[in-house]
């Protein structure tokens, strides 16, 4: 089922648009059936669990850490995550760029915004956003590399107000490919990470490249 699943979406969805598995709760043999049926892309919302999956399952998997991260646990998946979604501040990025550099290692990510008036959603507004980019503290980094933003929509069955937010979230973007452009960084941003399995074709509307879906592949919860 879990690899059926996963086809179906990918024949949903365009090719230009990476599907990450949300597999986090889900046991290393869901992982794997994922994995055998040629997925290769699975996000973990918590370190702990992405590194025990890490040391068990296949070497080329591409791990994707979407949930909120604390700056002390950065040096735990720093040597081999392929992907931070959630960075939502100065300070996580200064620990994500001493820890890349202890490893030798080019950590990319994605800057979170929060578009909604949700409490319990992380992320920067867009001015917070545009002052990290400008600071002299961030155009010090030498080990992260800024790949694009991630965001979630409000949890509504409003699809015109979710829309709206992919779009704001769509204008985020824009204004850090511009920023990066300028400053000669700019090549690696290219990533939208927006919606998830109740939202994603509308998150692909509104120009998302990456979707995270957890329940429509792996069942709910």
């Amino acid at each position: 089922m879990i690899g059926a699943n996963i086809l179906k979406i990918k024949e949903q969805i365009p090719a230009s648009v990476q599907l990450i598995a949300v597999s986090k709760t889900k046991p290393v043999e869901a992982i794997q059936e994922a994995y055998d049926a040629g997925h290769r892309a699975f996000g973990e919302n918590k370190v702990q669990e992405l590194v025990s999956k890490y040391e068990v399952l296949p070497k080329d998997i591409e791990w994707h850490l979407i949930g909120h991260l604390q700056t002390n646990k950065v040096k735990y998946i720093a040597p081999f995550v392929h992907l931070i979604h959630s960075v939502d501040s100065l300070k996580l990025l200064e620990t994500i760029d001493k820890e890349g550099r202890k490893n030798n290692r080019i950590v990319s990510c994605l800057l979170q915004f929060d578009v909604t008036n949700e409490e319990t959603k992380f992320g920067f507004t867009p001015q917070e956003g545009f002052e990290l980019l400008n600071s002299d503290a961030f155009k010090a980094f030498t080990f992260v590399r800024i790949c694009g933003i991630m965001g979630m929509a409000s949890n509504t069955d409003n699809e015109a107000q979710i829309a709206r937010e992919f779009a704001q979230l769509h204008d985020c973007f824009n204004m850090v490919k511009d920023i990066l452009d300028e400053q000669g960084k700019g090549a690696d941003c290219m990533i939208r990470s927006y919606g998830m399995s109740g939202d994603y074709q509308l998150a692909i509307k509104q120009q998302s490249n990456m979707v995270r879906v957890g329940s429509a592949i792996f069942g709910s919860r």
